[in-house]
């Protein structure tokens, strides 16, 4: 399909501005920007009851974890355990290289309402200052410390899921082969829009999209060099799940896809070898838009559409 009318017009307002591609930048350059256009096209944040800041030891130290509580509440009446919420763990995007806690801000917002869950979104460290394996090891931490301190936090640690876009898809998918092989905490679901999956991807879209007024493959291949300080570190499958030798028995999961993204075919594949192992999948491309458009709610109304397909997988599998 020819690109959305909305995406279109978004298309023009980058080129109108002449906005470099954020792999031309400095890192710190990069980072403010990336930021800035997000925010930018994410509309107005919607309300949620609360937004809590803590911080918890992570494995290189202090890491910080927003707590996002949802304006529903449970019937005071509930049984002690019927009151306690179930969480989604969000990791943002941005190659590993780029992002924080507000890239994934309005994000967050949007599911805890839909879902009706506490959302957690953890402060992960980035590289190239922090390359792979800290990222997922920074995951990790935050899965274990949401089930140790669940009493703490109002959450019911029985009904966890972890979700999160790009390079957060990417280590959502890594955590649940990581939570698989070290024998839990166990997750009723994964979310991932437009994932990673397979450093070294040789795809169809990978080679189509090299749009500079998109993310494109060279986009790709900046991320990868940051995250990965041993090229061959690729291999593994906690960079490339895709690479996994099996992906049995892993959390059903919901994988949204994009039309206009090189990362479309190996989202696709994963969600498709997922299947093939016997994981419930439900898999949906976006047709029209690009890479990042989860976020623009602000902007495209596919955004608004995936959030509410999103927000009714996870509602079934987390009640």
């Amino acid at each position: 399909m020819p690109l959305h009318p909305q995406a279109e017009a978004l298309r023009a307002r980058y080129a109108a501005a002449g906005a470099p591609p954020l792999y031309t930048l400095s890192l710190e350059q990069a980072r403010a920007a990336d930021l800035a256009e997000i925010q930018a096209s994410a509309g107005t944040p919607e309300p949620v009851a609360a937004v809590e800041e803590h911080r918890f030891p992570g494995p290189g130290g202090e890491l910080a974890l927003r707590l996002y509580r949802p304006e529903t509440r449970p019937e005071p009446q509930a049984e002690p355990q019927a009151r306690e919420l179930p969480a989604l763990l969000y990791l943002f995007g941005g190659g590993w290289t780029l992002g924080s806690l507000d890239t994934s801000d309005a994000i967050c917002r949007r599911l805890t309402n839909a879902v009706g869950c506490v959302t957690a979104s953890v402060g992960y460290r980035l590289a190239p200052e922090h390359p792979f394996p800290a990222a997922l090891h920074d995951c990790r931490a935050a899965l274990h410390h949401l089930v140790d301190e669940a009493a703490a936090y109002g959450i019911d640690p029985q009904r966890l899921a972890v979700a999160g876009d790009s390079a957060g898809g990417n280590l959502a998918a890594a955590l649940t082969l990581l939570l698989r092989a070290e024998g839990g905490p166990a997750l009723r679901h994964q979310l991932l829009v437009y994932p990673n999956t397979d450093h070294g991807a040789d795809t169809p879209s990978l080679r189509e999209h090299d749009d500079p007024l998109w993310f494109n493959r060279r986009s790709v291949a900046w991320y990868w060099s940051h995250y990965l300080a041993d090229w061959t570190d690729g291999a593994s499958p906690y960079v490339s799940p895709l690479r996994a030798a099996s992906l049995a028995g892993l959390p059903p999961a919901t994988v949204l896809t994009a039309e206009y993204d090189p990362l479309r075919d190996e989202g696709e594949r994963y969600a498709h070898a997922l299947r093939a192992a016997g994981v419930p999948v439900d898999l949906r491309r976006y047709e029209g838009v690009p890479h990042g458009f989860f976020a623009m709610t602000g902007t495209l109304d596919a955004a608004a559409e995936a959030h509410a397909h999103a927000a009714g997988r996870l509602r079934e599998a987390l009640r």
